[in-house]
């Protein structure tokens, strides 16, 4: 089971998660975030995949932050359409589109994505775009019929590891759990024990 770990900060703080070696790191860039990230990114293992979230942003934008940093994925949670999202997969990344859910969801909606991404990635539907805390049911998740792998988030914690590990036993092609808020210490500083204590569950 992969894992991605979202919303990092400080250099201090990136150096000790990376050590862990995360499948993926996220960097969230959007200025209504508090987790939003404007610092120093210091070198990390190329095997970690550098992970930018973005929330309706322009693809210029995004192309430079790709280029200057070099992301090799990049996690759209707006509502961009499907169009842009294979132009963004054209620059040469990863490419997964956020679909929040909280109650019933419609996967139909997603079948216009098809193709054209890499990943869906299912987080709760709450007041901010990401990073709010809690579960979605994911009993919702047996409707999923698509062949297109996804990736489990939205308050994912150490209370949760039974049930991930419960859902994981299931045939649904999840391909990576994605981590935030519920092992932080503030926001966009993790808290590396919790982690440490994850990754032994999943790594």
């Amino acid at each position: 089971m992969k894992i991605k770990v979202c919303g990092m900060g400080s250099v201090e703080n990136i150096e000790a998660v990376a050590a862990l070696q995360p499948d993926y790191l996220g960097f969230i860039f959007f200025e209504k975030s508090a987790r939003n990230f404007n610092g120093t990114l210091p070198i990390i293992s190329p095997e970690i995949i550098k992970t930018g979230v973005f929330v309706n942003a322009s693809f210029e934008f995004i192309q430079e932050k790709v280029k200057d940093l070099g992301l090799k994925a990049v996690q759209l949670h707006g509502s961009e359409n499907p169009e842009f999202c294979e132009a963004v997969k054209n620059l040469n990344v990863e490419v997964f589109k956020v679909f929040s859910i909280k109650g019933n969801f419609d996967f139909s909606a997603l079948a216009p994505f098809e193709g054209k991404l890499d990943y869906f990635l299912f987080d709760t539907k709450g007041e901010l775009p990401g990073g709010n805390g809690y579960t979605f049911d994911w009993e919702v998740l047996k409707q999923y019929n698509s062949k297109t792998p996804f990736i489990l988030s939205g308050g994912i914690g150490l209370e949760e590891i039974e049930k991930v590990k419960e859902i994981i036993k299931t045939d649904l092609p999840i391909h990576a759990l994605d981590i935030n808020s519920k092992f932080e210490i503030a926001p966009a500083s993790k808290d590396v024990a919790k982690l440490k204590e994850f990754f032994k569950e999943f790594k």
